[in-house]
C-alpha cells in the first residue's frame, strides 16, 4: 500500500511472500514436539499434554497467519497516504528502525569476519560439551519441601525389643541436626525388621541448607549404627517408580526361575556397590528370616487326646500376643494380652518347657450347638458346677470373645479354674528345628549416592523375633517367593 497498491493487492502480494516462511517455521516447530509426544515412560506422560498443547497452538497460528490475517488487513488497514499516524506509532517506529540498522551492520561485520564466527560456533559447541559433563542433573530437579521420609532397614532375624531400641538410637542422631526440627518414627506391624521415620525440618531461613545437604550430612552418621540402616530422602510432588522404595529410581532384574534369580541378584548387588557414582545399595527382598519348623507326630498326638487345635492355641496363647481382656477406667480404656514372660522369647528352646492341656482344643460342632441353644445340664454341686463350666471350651471361647472383639481370635480356655487338667509336654509328640525364611516378598533397592559411607556395620546378635506365633508353628508350610524379579532404585550423582 505504501507503494501504490491497493489493500487486496497488498494483503495478497504479502500473503504469498511471507508463506514458504511461515509454514516452513511451523512445520519446524512441530517436528521438534513430535519427539516429546512419542516418547514413552514417566517422560512421556509427563510431556504428553506439554506437547501437543504447543503444536496445536503452531498450526492454529499458521492458520490464522494465512487466512483469517491477510483477510483483515485487506479489509480494514487504512491507506497510509490518506492517514496520519499518531504519536505512539512514531515513537514505536523509531524503536524498530533501530533494531532494523543494528541487526544490518551485525550481519555485515559477521559476514566479513566468517572465520571468527565459525571458531565462536566451535567454542560455544565446547563449552556445551564440558558443561553437560560437569553440571549436576537428574530426572526430577531436587525439591525441598522441608520434609525428609526414611525407611529402616534392619537385621533380618532382630526382635522387636532389640529393634525399638534401634530406631530410637536412629531418631536421637537425627534429632541432633540444627537442621532438624521434630523426628516421628514408628516400627512393628507385619514386618519387625523396618520401620518409617518422618522428619521435619525448620524453615529454610533457620537452616540454611537445603534438604538434600542435610541428607547427605545425616548419611554417614545414621551409618555408625549397628545392626539398622535408615535410608533418608527428600520428600517431593513429583516421585517415579511403581511403588515406595529406599531412593528415587527404581531398576528391575528379571529372570528365568528364582534359583537363578537369588543366584544372580546378590553378585549384581555387589558389583554396583563398588560403583562411585552409587551409594547406600541395599535390597529389601530378605531371605534370610529365622523360622522354627514344628514337627508334630500326630498319631502320636491322637494316642495323647491332644488335637492340632489344642496345640495351635498353646503356641498362640504363649507367642502370638493374645488379647484376653479389655481394662476400662473413666478416661482410657487398656487391651490385656496373654503372652510368656520377655525372656522366652529370645530362643526357640522354649519350646521344650511348653506344655499343652487336653481341654484346649476349639470346641466341636456338637459343643458350639449346644452352647448356642443353651443346652447344658447344671450340676448340684458347685465345686463340680465351676469345673464343668471351666471346661466347657464352647462357654469360654464365647465369653473370651467379647474382650477380643475387633481385634484377635479369642482363646477357648477358662481364665479361671479349679479343675485339674492333664497337661503334655510339646517334645512328647513334637520336634523342631531351625531354618531361613522369606521375610520380605519385595525388590531391591539402591538409595540416592552423594555421601557413601565407607563404614562396614557388624550384625546384631540374631534374636528370635517376638512374632513367634500360631502360623510360624502350626505345620503349615512355608514355600519361597514365586516371583521371578528383583528390582533396584537408584538416584544419580
Amino acid at each position: 500500500m505504501e507503494l501504490g497498491e491497493t489493500r487486496m493487492r497488498a494483503a495478497l502480494l504479502g500473503a504469498r511472500e511471507v508463506g514458504f516462511t511461515v509454514i516452513s517455521m511451523s512445520i519446524s516447530l512441530v517436528a521438534v514436539f513430535l519427539p516429546i509426544l512419542l516418547m514413552g515412560s514417566i517422560i512421556g506422560r509427563l510431556f504428553r499434554e506439554f506437547a501437543i498443547t504447543l503444536s496445536i497452538a503452531v498450526m492454529v497460528s499458521l492458520f490464522v497467519s494465512l487466512t483469517a490475517t491477510p483477510m483483515m488487513c485487506s479489509r480494514f488497514l487504512p491507506n497510509p497516504a490518506d492517514h496520519s499516524n499518531g504519536w505512539f506509532y512514531r515513537v514505536t517506529e523509531r524503536g524498530f528502525v533501530a533494531m532494523q540498522d543494528f541487526y544490518r551492520r551485525t550481519l555485515t561485520a559477521a559476514l566479513r569476519h566468517s572465520l571468527i564466527v565459525a571458531l565462536v560456533l566451535l567454542a560455544t559447541i565446547g563449552l556445551n560439551v564440558y558443561l553437560f559433563g560437569h553440571i549436576a542433573y537428574g530426572l526430577f530437579p531436587n525439591q525441598d519441601t522441608g520434609l525428609l521420609i526414611g525407611n529402616i532397614q534392619a537385621d533380618q532375624s532382630i526382635s522387636f525389643q532389640a529393634m525399638k531400641q534401634k530406631l530410637g538410637q536412629l531418631q536421637a542422631i537425627v534429632q541432633e541436626d540444627p537442621a532438624v526440627d521434630s523426628v516421628v518414627g514408628f516400627t512393628g506391624g507385619r514386618q519387625t525388621n523396618s520401620g518409617f521415620v518422618f522428619v521435619s525440618l525448620k524453615p529454610l531461613a533457620d537452616r540454611k541448607d537445603p534438604a538434600e545437604a542435610v541428607v547427605n550430612r545425616l548419611r554417614g552418621k545414621l551409618a555408625q549404627v549397628p545392626g539398622a540402616r535408615l535410608f533418608l530422602q527428600a520428600a517431593a510432588d513429583l516421585r517415579s517408580g511403581g511403588r515406595q522404595s529406599n531412593a528415587l529410581y527404581q531398576y528391575t532384574l528379571q529372570g528365568e526361575d528364582t534359583t537363578t534369580l537369588y543366584h544372580w541378584a546378590p553378585l549384581l548387588a555387589a558389583t554396583m556397590q563398588k560403583l562411585d557414582v552409587l551409594a547406600d545399595v541395599n535390597s529389601d527382598q530378605q531371605q534370610g528370616g529365622l523360622l522354627a519348623n514344628l514337627v508334630i507326630d500326630r498319631p502320636t498326638l491322637a494316642r495323647l487326646g491332644l488335637s492340632i487345635s489344642a496345640v495351635d492355641n498353646t503356641l498362640y496363647d504363649a507367642f502370638g500376643q493374645r488379647q484376653v481382656s479389655t481394662i476400662y477406667s473413666a478416661v482410657n480404656q487398656y487391651h490385656v494380652v496373654m503372652e510368656v514372660a520377655p525372656r522366652y522369647w529370645q530362643n526357640p528352646q522354649t519350646l521344650r518347657n511348653i506344655w499343652v492341656s487336653t481341654s484346649g482344643a476349639n470346641p466341636s460342632g456338637a459343643q458350639t450347638t449346644n452352647a448356642t441353644a443353651g443346652a447344658f445340664t447344671a450340676s448340684t454341686s458347685a465345686a463340680s458346677s465351676a469345673a464343668t463350666i471351666a471346661a466347657d471350651s464352647a462357654r469360654n471361647l464365647a465369653i473370651n470373645s467379647i474382650a477380643a472383639t475387633g481385634h484377635s481370635s479369642a482363646s477357648a480356655g477358662a481364665s479361671v479354674s479349679t479343675r485339674q487338667e492333664t497337661m503334655i509336654p510339646l517334645a512328647a509328640f513334637a520336634t523342631f528345628g531351625t531354618a531361613l525364611t522369606p521375610s520380605r516378598r519385595r525388590y531391591r533397592s539402591i538409595s540416592r549416592p552423594a555421601m557413601r559411607s565407607a563404614t562396614r556395620r557388624a550384625p546384631s546378635p540374631r534374636r528370635w523375633p517376638t512374632s513367634i506365633c500360631r502360623r510360624a508353628f502350626a505345620v503349615r508350610s512355608q514355600e519361597p517367593p514365586r516371583r521371578t524379579s528383583n528390582r533396584w532404585t537408584m538416584s544419580p550423582s
